[in-house]
């Protein structure tokens, strides 16, 4: 079983995918529009609901990062898409030129929190909000920093 991170948007998630690519460096996107599939008579789709990205992931260093589209119909059991605080992705263990790479690329157009530096507790570690709310924790050293205090 595997546990990956998985972000939703209401109509922006293209946008997001190409600045994640870009961002992590990805090798690997797929993709699929909500409008690849027949139509339910009951619900019909508007063509801009249609062109919105039902399913997709990126694959980067090892890991995975899957973006959606919420369309309007679905948003009236979801609840709005709103950005927040209470989820970020921590990317761990990565030497510290590949976490610089990848927090400049995700800080464009959003906002450090903290600028990534050696800290006591790992050689490079930094956090910040990027351009769709997202938060994210670069630790370069979170696994051999737990494993020093818990066995």
């Amino acid at each position: 079983m595997k546990a990956i991170s998985y972000l939703q948007f209401g109509g922006r998630a293209e946008e997001a995918l190409a600045f994640y690519e870009k961002a992590l460096q990805a090798t690997n996107v797929k993709m699929v529009r909500f409008g690849a599939f027949s139509q339910d008579p009951n619900v019909l789709l508007m063509e801009e609901e249609q062109n919105m990205i039902m399913e997709s992931r990126i694959e980067f260093s090892g890991n995975i990062l899957m973006i959606s589209d919420i369309p309007p119909f679905m948003q009236a059991a979801t609840g709005e898409i709103t950005s927040g605080n209470t989820v970020l992705i921590s990317i761990i263990d990565a030497n510290p030129n590949m976490n610089k790479q990848c927090f400049e690329g995700l800080s464009e157009g959003g906002t450090v929190i903290m600028p990534l530096s050696s800290t006591p507790w790992s050689a490079s570690f930094g956090m910040l909000v990027d351009k769709f709310g997202v938060m994210w924790k670069f630790n370069s050293d979170a696994s051999q920093f737990l494993n020093g205090f818990v066995d």
